[in-house]
């Protein structure tokens, strides 16, 4: 317990030096991380059977041949790639929000800097120092937010790419 509240205190200590714009950070790193969670989950669980629904309607069929059993063959991976897909993109814009959102946090920490320069002049080195930590701290966690979710992302897109081209393969076409 008391390990949580120490952990606690840092990331409150670590969120009042970068300002108000790593809540922003916090908080589209929290819906991408969900967003991503929600992936995994629907590849691991969900989607293994959708897929052997599709594929045992497609076996159950008499007709595999003709024109019309292919474009029913195409509506059901196209189905099947509409859930896959789902949300990729929006985690992929907030895997691209995050450092852009650490960037904001840059130019409102300099703008604090400038403010301080302005009111005290340059004869105060510690009150600057607390404003370019402003202007530091919320880029640098938004870069390492933006990498966690881009390796995630570009596993989960390779993990929906290879669970539509299996379903591909087990739904034979002659």
């Amino acid at each position: 317990m008391l390990y949580l509240m120490e952990l606690w205190e840092s990331i409150r200590d670590f969120l009042a030096t970068g300002g108000d714009v790593l809540y922003i950070v916090m908080g589209v790193l929290f819906l991408m991380w969900v967003l991503m969670i929600e992936r995994y989950w629907y590849l691991t669980g969900a989607f293994p059977k959708f897929r052997k629904e599709i594929i045992a309607k497609w076996d159950a069929r008499k007709d595999t041949t003709s024109w019309y059993a292919h474009r029913i063959r195409e509506a059901w991976i196209s189905e099947a790639n509409e859930k896959l897909n789902a949300r990729i993109l929006l985690i992929k814009t907030c895997v691209a929000l995050c450092p852009l959102v650490g960037l904001l946090g840059t130019v409102t920490g300099m703008i604090t800097v400038f403010e301080i320069m302005a009111v005290q002049g340059t004869g105060n080195p510690r009150l600057m120092a607390s404003g370019i930590s402003m202007a530091t701290i919320p880029t640098m966690a938004g870069m390492v937010a933006a990498l966690s979710g881009m390796f995630f992302a570009t596993r989960l897109e390779s993990k929906v790419r290879r669970a539509k081209e299996g379903l591909v393969d087990s739904l034979p076409h002659h």
